[in-house]
């Protein structure tokens, strides 16, 4: 065995351990939350009885941000859902201590999540993961290549172990987070995937997530029902993400709170809600398992009610969001979307356009465009929702509303959510716009439509200080000189200063037009 194939094994083992320990944090997490919210929801049902118990919640409303908040005025990376941190290490452009992060988002999560606001553990569990590949990258003293690799593979462990699917942990980083399909990244990511994976299934079972049952596939005759979905699908996650970063800014004006205690505010906008509503707090996933059998009651009232549930969902998840406290949008998307092809499947019923037996059907598709829209994942959006919901019956009609919801987010101009969130943060809380002394090294995949096809090394104008130390190409190593022929399908492994690893992602972007692995 040579000296790089013992290096990728070590990786590989690596990446396992990073896995277990993820599943057993996050189970951890999963675990602390449902109790959380169960703690929260017997307090409301004791409030109908006594109404004395409302200061017992606002008392301890009031305490939960002040824990959470103070968390996140000391480590501001702490507060959000984690993802755009995520993307901004992997770019060179942030650097973090992994464990004070670790134990801060952990219990701050639980205790925000857990209250029933719209928000999600997803994100967290992403950050929480990729904090755990930091770390054992540094107890094991990896290189800063493997180091994020170890990263990566910490965050697809925890989406992995919050969703139960691992294909969709390992996709979400490839597609989302890399903007490409690393083979080195995608298998050690898999690795710690199914680890993370196995850990959470002897805690919580092998149920899927979003076991919603459904037996009739959905005829291709009425397909024109999808396209009609998708575009609603994509307009609607287009103003969902103008809302998220408009409050944002309405958020920012605010003068009366300190900013680290903008979170009394969905908190106490939460309190009529919980006390009124409580079918419909928390992240989504109770609310969108009850949506089959609400859609079999017939008339205008139920759509009216599911409409209402919707408004409601919609902005109350941006306030509770953009409050800065930790958590993240995943599954509050995946509701509010859920809603919609509840809506329309009903509303179609009422026109007598559509059985009612396939309104389950749409329900599903829709979260698929949900994370095709908002999140510009239209593969992990596939694989996800199968994996979540158990079934391989949707494949076909997932992928056409994913595709239609896609596209028309970008004939409007959307960018990915997560994206636009790590953009925002440049320049801020200790990130960088061009440097930072995390990488030495950048991983640069060649696509077909990319200006480096076809040309030689000594014709292209590399970012200064930038050496192409190795292409990667099929199964060998080419240590390029300028007369070097770079081919699609290539990898080209960029030695870069410490400090300018930022910077030469930036300009590699333009000078590719296409994003690729940072």
């Amino acid at each position: 065995m040579s000296d790089k194939e013992k290096a990728d094994v070590k990786l590989l083992l690596e990446a396992l351990i990073v896995g277990i320990c993820t599943g057993i944090i996050i189970g951890l997490f999963r675990y602390g939350i449902s109790q959380t919210t169960g703690f929260w929801l017997n307090i409301f049902r004791l409030a109908h009885n006594n109404a004395m118990w409302l200061i017992a919640i606002v008392v301890g409303f009031i305490a939960t941000d002040v824990i959470a908040g103070y968390f996140v005025k000391q480590y501001p990376h702490v507060g959000g859902s984690g993802i755009p941190e995520i993307k901004l290490q992997l770019e060179g452009k942030l650097s973090l201590r992994w464990f004070p992060i670790l134990w801060r988002k952990f219990i701050s999560s639980i205790l925000v999540i857990g209250t029933g606001l719209f928000l999600g553990p997803e994100g967290p569990s992403l950050q929480l993961g990729s904090n755990i590949g930091q770390g054992v990258s540094e107890g094991f003293k990896q290189n800063k290549t493997n180091s994020r690799v170890l990263l990566a593979t910490g965050a697809a462990s925890g989406l992995s172990a919050a969703f139960g699917a691992p294909l969709s942990g390992v996709l979400f980083m490839l597609e989302t987070i890399f903007h490409n399909f690393s083979p080195r990244v995608g298998i050690n990511a898999l690795a710690g995937a199914l680890a993370s994976n196995f850990v959470t299934s002897n805690i919580f079972g092998q149920q899927p997530v979003l076991a919603i049952p459904y037996d009739h596939p959905f005829p291709v005759v009425l397909y024109w029902h999808l396209l009609i979905l998708g575009i609603i699908l994509g307009l609607l996650g287009h103003f969902y993400k103008m809302g998220l970063f408009s409050c944002k800014k309405l958020y920012a004006k605010i003068k009366f709170l300190p900013h680290w205690l903008l979170g009394l505010i969905p908190l106490a906008i939460l309190i009529p809600i919980a006390y009124f509503l409580p079918l419909i707090t928390g992240p989504g996933s109770r609310l969108i398992l009850d949506l089959p059998e609400m859609v079999t009651k017939t008339g205008w009232i139920m759509l009216g009610t599911l409409v209402f549930f919707y408004l409601l969902r919609l902005v109350f998840s941006i306030i509770s969001y953009d409050s800065g406290l930790p958590s993240g949008v995943f599954l509050p998307v995946l509701t509010m979307w859920a809603l919609i092809g509840a809506i329309y499947g009903l509303f179609m019923v009422q026109l007598h356009l559509l059985p009612r037996v396939l309104v389950v059907n749409l329900i599903i598709f829709s979260m698929a465009g949900s994370f095709a829209a908002v999140i510009r994942a239209p593969f992990t959006a596939i694989i996800l929702i199968t994996e979540m919901v158990g079934s391989l019956l949707h494949l076909m009609p997932l992928a056409v509303v994913a595709f239609i919801a896609l596209f028309t987010d970008q004939l409007l101009g959307g960018k990915p959510i997560y994206d636009s969130l790590a953009q925002a943060m440049e320049g801020k809380n200790g990130v960088s716009k061009t440097a930072s002394g995390y990488g030495d090294q950048l991983t640069v995949p060649v696509y077909e439509s990319s200006q480096l096809v076809g040309k030689k090394v000594a014709e292209i104008k590399w970012p200064k200080g930038t050496l192409v130390k190795v292409i990667h190409r099929s199964s060998q190593d080419i240590i390029p000189n300028g007369q070097t022929e770079i081919l699609a399908e290539d990898m080209l492994v960029l030695a870069v200063d410490s400090g300018q690893r930022g910077e030469v992602y930036n300009a590699m972007i333009k000078l590719q037009e296409v994003k690729f692995d940072g």
